[in-house]
């Protein structure tokens, strides 16, 4: 579909739609950090089980990502969103309500198998609606209001006190309701698709794109250093962030949980308005590679800062905002120019598999390595280690991206890669 049919306004319309979603999807993901310390001290969960509470949201992605995208391709993006927000408000709900960590493990289970192929979906929705140009600006428009919803769970504590008052249970029945309103929006993208199918039959129709294994052969070596660039700089930034950053500054830098929930918000609250900057900045220049291994050579010496020295946390705050702002706006469409279209769904389904895999496996180690040093409020050294694994990865991603510019960060190779 182009976004002249059946009118540009329909367009936009679906665009807010899968936005209110996407905000409603980011806001359960984020919702187990600020009530980590509250799960250790009134329900005695490890912070293993914590870090787990987010893993295992990763763990079926690690194979069904293979699959979302066919999954969108047989059934479209209109069902496969309005299924997928469905399975990750019962996800929500069940972990709102479980009297106990396996039930809230089997809870972030479900949500983490409803919400990666939920993403996959409204990506696609946005392609059918958009072409050229704006097919970009849409998705980061999308992207932005979706990670509000980050945004806000980080400052439920100052904007939900009570609730965060009465115990663990309220504020995951604050995020249980906005998985509500994310199938909400859902259910209405879904409507307005079928009376847009209606209309203008087989607009809406896409075309598939099956995996196939062989295709893996295909990929030249900048794709791979791309990959392990992703890999190495999302496990840092989600494990850390959504998972451990509000309980370290509390126990390692004396903040409370609203100014520690604050804190670590500004980052997406950031990305929300310089992540689009920066994609029009990098196609006006029409430059990526340099942008994406200045933007991960940040992550680093902000880990560094926050670790090593008494420097006042809202530089490094700033430095991981800028970070995540510049990186994701630069990886996707550096993708697109490393390999041919017509491989570019399969080689963001393993990029994607692989993120996933890495942020399981982040966020289980470093559980693991804060329970084994014994990292509290009484003990905040007990983070070093926590610490020194996020720095070490976050170093590795930025060689990654130093040596994904000295390959493929000429001009010329910054072009779109052939069909074929």
């Amino acid at each position: 579909m182009n976004d002249k049919s059946p009118s540009r306004a329909i367009a936009w319309l679906v665009c807010a739609l899968v936005a209110a979603s996407l905000y409603g999807n980011y806001y359960v993901y984020d919702s187990i950090g600020p009530v980590a310390d509250a799960l250790q001290s009134q329900r005695g969960f490890s912070d293993q089980q914590i870090g787990l509470l987010n893993a295992i949201y990763s763990l079926p992605n690690v194979v069904l990502i293979l699959v979302g995208g066919v999954l969108v391709d047989r059934f479209g993006a209109a069902r496969m969103t309005l299924w997928t927000a469905a399975v990750c408000l019962l996800g929500a709900l069940l972990t709102a309500l479980s009297p106990g960590f396996a039930g809230m493990a089997a809870g972030r289970l479900l949500f983490g198998i409803g919400a990666e192929t939920f993403g996959i979906a409204t990506l696609a929705a946005l392609a059918q609606y958009f072409v050229g140009g704006k097919v970009a600006f849409s998705m980061g428009l999308a992207l932005s209001i979706g990670r509000l919803g980050s945004f806000s769970s980080d400052m439920s504590p100052t904007w939900f006190p009570h609730a965060y008052a009465q115990g663990w249970q309220p504020p995951l029945l604050i995020a249980a309701a906005m998985a509500a309103a994310s199938f909400g929006g859902a259910l209405l993208y879904w409507w307005l698709d079928r009376r847009v199918a209606a209309a203008d039959k087989g607009a809406a129709q896409q075309q598939a794109q099956p995996f196939a294994w062989r295709d893996l052969l295909h990929f030249g070596k900048a794709y791979w250093f791309l990959l392990a660039l992703c890999v190495l700089w999302y496990s840092v930034i989600l494990a850390f962030r959504s998972t451990f950053a509000i309980k370290y500054f509390q126990h390692a830098h004396g903040l409370d949980l609203a100014a520690a929930g604050a804190m670590n918000s500004y980052v997406f609250l950031a990305a929300v308005f310089a992540t689009p900057a920066f994609g029009w900045l990098c196609d006006r220049v029409g430059r990526y590679a340099p942008f994406l291994a200045f933007g991960a050579a940040l992550l680093p010496v902000a880990m560094a800062l926050m670790a090593l020295t008494t420097t006042s946390l809202w530089v490094s705050t700033a430095l991981i905002g800028v970070s995540f702002s510049l990186v994701p706006a630069v990886m996707w469409p550096l993708a697109s120019r490393l390999v041919s279209p017509s491989r570019f769904g399969t080689a963001i389904g393993l990029m994607w598999v692989a993120q996933n895999a890495g942020i399981a496996g982040a966020n289980l180690v470093a559980g693991w390595l804060n329970d084994r040093a014994g990292a509290s409020a009484q003990n905040p050294a007990g983070y070093e280690s926590m610490m020194l694994f996020f720095g070490l990865a976050s170093v590795g991603g930025a060689v990654f991206a130093l040596v994904l510019w000295l390959t493929a960060g000429r001009r010329s190779q910054e072009r779109v890669a052939p069909a074929g």
